[in-house]
């Protein structure tokens, strides 16, 4: 009796690929997986190659830029900037986790990947996603309390508490995930063929074989979302005390502007993202167009990690004062 699909391992077998099951007491147990998200690019992989490499090291540059300025920069090491920097360092975490591996996808002609490397591919994936979540909303914290209640802000957001809420932000999610990938990897899968461009959880538990017990796994997903959609009710509720106080005073609404507007910005852009994402991957249909759902899966790894860092370097004052005093001093120099 095999524990995966005639189909999935027919098409392993016609591409050479027998390496990705091992048989174990006549059962057979799924060491590879095979990603069929690239399966109509052929015809164009290589403009795909060049764009995507460019693309990352823009991501890179952007994103690394803003952090080595909040870190050389004195007069950044404020709650506000220093947030900033674990937002673009989690935009790295991310990307890290998805394109050196579609670039080497994209030189080969057979997208595998071991079962190792899919657990921890969707426990990054899941892991920075939630990461975005806590840190917004942290942020929005910080800026309820700069706005709303000035008073106390100094008070209140010391360094320790600085430090305190990048730690929740970032072990928290770690925390979670780490159960829901323990969970993952206990099921007998009857299937090796994930219809992505990458590894994500629940893409790993819709292989799992019909007597496998997943009643956990949905348990611990749901408590995953109702987590972080707490989260974004909390940011709503700050944002409603925020438009609430900014509307009584110019001085509130300019401030609000400057430093409100970029992290509206980007939990815009995030919520769409996600919420296209799992909107596909629960109730989507089969028949879209390939191209149509890569975008809709990358979408989070592709609008976030660029946008951001330009947002908050163009809009907030201090970066793009630090950004422009380097391009003034690198000209100055050149003359």
């Amino acid at each position: 009796m095999h524990s995966w699909c005639d189909t999935d391992k027919e098409e392993f077998e016609e591409r050479g690929m027998t390496s990705t099951y091992l048989i174990m007491d006549n059962v057979s147990v799924v060491r590879m997986f095979l990603l069929s998200g690239l399966n109509e690019t052929n015809d164009y992989r290589v403009t795909l190659l060049i764009f995507i490499l460019l693309y990352y090291c823009m991501i890179l540059f952007f994103n690394i830029s803003i952090i080595m300025i909040i870190i050389l920069d004195q007069n950044l090491h404020e709650p506000m900037y220093i947030l900033l920097c674990s937002f673009c360092m989690n935009g790295l975490y991310g990307t890290t986790g998805f394109y050196p591996k579609f670039l080497l996808d994209l030189f080969s002609s057979s997208q595998q990947i071991s079962y190792e490397w899919c657990l921890l591919q969707a426990f990054v994936m899941y892991s920075f996603a939630c990461c975005e979540v806590s840190i917004l909303a942290v942020m929005a914290y910080d800026r309820y309390l700069a706005i709303c209640r000035p008073l106390h802000y100094q008070s209140v957001m010391t360094k320790r508490k600085v430090s305190q809420l990048i730690c929740f932000s970032w072990f928290t999610p770690f925390c979670i995930l780490t159960i829901n990938i323990l969970l993952t990897s206990r099921l007998k899968l009857c299937g090796v063929k994930i219809d992505r461009l990458f590894c994500v959880n629940w893409a790993i538990v819709k292989l799992a074989c019909y007597e496998s017990d997943t009643f956990s796994n949905n348990i611990t997903a749901y408590f995953t979302i109702i987590i972080y959609f707490s989260h974004g009710l909390f940011i709503i509720w700050t944002y409603m005390h925020l438009i609430r106080t900014c509307v009584k005073s110019k001085n509130e609404r300019v401030k609000f502007m400057q430093t409100c507007v970029p992290h509206l910005a980007s939990l815009f852009t995030f919520i769409v993202a996600v919420l296209f994402d799992l909107m596909h991957m629960r109730f989507g249909s089969t028949d879209l167009p390939q191209s149509l759902q890569n975008f809709i899966a990358m979408e989070i790894l592709l609008l976030p990690p660029v946008m951001n860092p330009l947002v908050y370097g163009f809009k907030l004052t201090k970066i793009r004062n630090r950004i422009l005093g380097c391009v003034f001093l690198q000209e100055n120099y050149r003359h």
